[in-house]
């Protein structure tokens, strides 16, 4: 097929009745702009229409002529059983059929998929895209029916903001590498405060204990130093007078101490086990009732009656008593255990002591002397470590606070650049948002709102809005319909403000039409074609149903030279590819 300078339209016909009502009719009109893609060297996906359908399309060889700014030409060839190899053919003249070119002819052969990309990327020498490739603004270039759910946010465009939003911004006119140094700073930064948190957490403390550490650490390197020297000169008297002092002024003293608390203890122990006892009532009613008959006395009940509620009496008195006691006894108890295994432990502890003093075996003293150094080793490392991870803690700090300032400054940067261009009359983002309100006045008879401004986090928000009578923006924009024509205005918009520079010229949209009502759809056409007078080359897909209606009928909406494509329902000839829908 062959396109043409200006306006190209591929137009599908419905010519089956059954057909009519449907949605989709797999024609072809939206798979001609992926295939155009496929030209343009997309990676291979396997979920790609020639991929997933490889046992159709293995032996099929596509042919891409595209003109360059010098008015040249290049031909692409690109086969889909080896995707990944590319070959270049550069020429003068247009519209040349190169299927038959042998392969020692082409300028460039089975060029791998990356090289052919830089390649393709110097031919075309779109130098208004730089840094970025050809290949990023493509999305804009080639909108499918999934790309005009949102204007800026392309469904390509799957990674995060950071991928896109420095290219938007470019193409708009803002300073896009104050944003990538943003998005820069902003990584650099999370990342260091991840690896500062997992330090945190695998320390259990944090930079203020650097102090206790480098303490800590001086003590066991001298006591290690003292340790080496004593061994180095295989004399222990050194060690003997420190473990008899540990003896007499540690061990000794905590003993007698932990015996006079055991001594207090058993004496408290005594007296709340006697004080149990004095509360046990020993007075037998019965007993004293039949002592009073035998002397003669009658009680006929009244005595038992007294001496009953005497005992009742009384045990109410000492019920809460005894349970206070019997707390104070358990709990003195549980502290004479502890004491007793405390003392126990000592009493081991100083019998070892004494061994190590009375023991006359050198080599048993060097040994011991020697297990302490292994310990004391173990423990230096330990404390090296952990002062290790608290310096290089104490550096992420530094570097997070300066990633902070230093983000702070670029988001300042920022916020200044969106302002100075929002208010610059003469900027490329002030004559782009004309462009974009003015087509979408022209279609709609509303202006339309381009606006870019900073969020808190010093990330640009882009919003593509349709206004009111008032000039207040409305939820027009949020439907299909309105939505897709922002879409279009938008891509037109950026063509026609970059027109004079090293930038795209071509644009492909499917199914501009669909939904628009008639005054709507030929107000739109007429704006496309304006803009393909000025030198720009749109590609529209549309069914004829969705044709404006004309009153004078013998006037065709099209003409033949603007219809380079011509589909249709009623058999397989009249697909893309004169084949069954797969």
């Amino acid at each position: 097929m062959d396109f043409v300078a200006g306006l190209n339209v591929v137009m599908a016909e419905i010519r089956l009745p059954e057909n009519r009502d449907k949605d989709t009719h797999n024609l072809g009109k939206t798979t001609l702009g992926r295939l155009l893609d496929f030209g343009f060297l997309a990676g291979r996906d396997p979920k790609f229409f020639l991929f997933k359908h490889l046992d159709l399309f293995k032996d099929f060889v596509f042919f891409l002529e595209i003109e360059l700014q010098d008015a040249s030409y290049v031909t692409v060839r690109r086969s889909v059983e080896e995707a990944s190899k590319i070959s270049f053919k550069k020429h003068q003249a247009g519209h040349q059929d190169f299927s038959a070119l042998p392969m020692s002819e082409w300028d460039h052969q089975d060029v791998p998929f990356d090289r052919a990309r830089d390649l393709l990327d110097g031919l075309l020498d779109l130098r208004a895209l730089k840094p970025w490739s050809f290949r990023k603004g493509l999305g804009y270039l080639l909108r499918s029916q999934d790309d005009f759910r949102d204007v800026f946010h392309l469904r390509k465009f799957q990674a995060a903001h950071a991928d896109w939003k420095p290219f938007l911004a470019h193409i708009l006119g803002f300073d896009a590498p104050l944003i990538v140094q943003h998005y820069d700073k902003e990584t650099e930064l999370t990342q260091k405060q991840t690896t500062a948190q997992t330090i945190k957490d695998e320390l259990g403390g944090s930079i203020e204990d650097i102090s206790k550490i480098e303490g800590l650490l001086l003590l066991k390197q001298k006591e290690a130093e003292k340790k080496q020297k004593l061994l180095d000169a295989f004399d222990f008297r050194a060690q003997d007078k420190d473990r008899t002092k540990q003896v007499v002024d540690d061990v000794d003293e905590r003993i007698a101490a932990l015996n006079a608390e055991r001594y207090s203890l058993n004496q408290n122990r005594k007296k709340i086990l006697a004080s149990l006892e004095e509360d046990q009532i020993l007075f037998n009613p019965d007993e004293a009732q039949r002592m009073f008959e035998e002397a003669g006395v009658l009680f006929k009940g009244q005595i038992k009656k007294d001496f009953q509620q005497l005992i009742a009496f009384n045990k109410a008195i000492t019920d809460e008593r005894r349970g206070y006691l019997q707390e104070e006894r358990t709990e003195v108890e549980a502290e004479l255990k502890r004491i007793n295994a405390e003392l126990n432990a000592l009493g081991k502890k100083r019998s070892d002591m004494l061994s190590f003093l009375s023991c006359t075996d050198v080599f048993t003293k060097y040994k011991q002397v020697s297990d302490d150094m292994v310990t004391l080793r173990a423990d230096i490392t330990s404390l090296e470590r952990q002062r290790g991870f608290l310096h290089r803690l104490q550096e992420l700090r530094t570097d997070i606070r300066a990633l902070t300032e230093e983000r702070g400054h670029l988001q300042t940067q920022i916020e200044a650049d969106v302002e100075r261009q929002n208010s610059d009359k003469s900027s490329l983002f002030s004559v782009i948002r004309l462009f974009f309100s003015e087509i979408v006045e022209e279609v709609i008879n509303r202006k339309a709102l381009l606006s870019v401004s900073p969020n808190k986090e010093g990330h640009l928000e882009f919003k593509a809005e349709i206004l009111d009578e008032s000039g207040n923006a409305t939820s027009a924009d949020l439907g299909h319909t309105y939505r897709k024509l922002l879409c279009i205005a938008f891509d037109m918009a950026i063509l026609r403000a970059h027109i004079e520079d090293k930038f795209p010229r071509f644009v492909y949209h499917d199914g501009v039409f669909e939904s628009l009502d008639d005054r709507k759809k030929e107000n739109l056409l007429a704006v496309i074609r304006r803009y393909a007078d000025l030198g720009l080359q749109p590609t529209i897909t549309l069914i004829d149903s969705d044709l404006p209606v004309r009153t004078e009928k013998d006037e065709p909406v099209f003409s033949k030279d603007e219809i380079v494509v011509s589909l249709h329902d009623e058999n397989e000839q009249g697909r893309l590819f004169k084949m069954k829908a797969w």
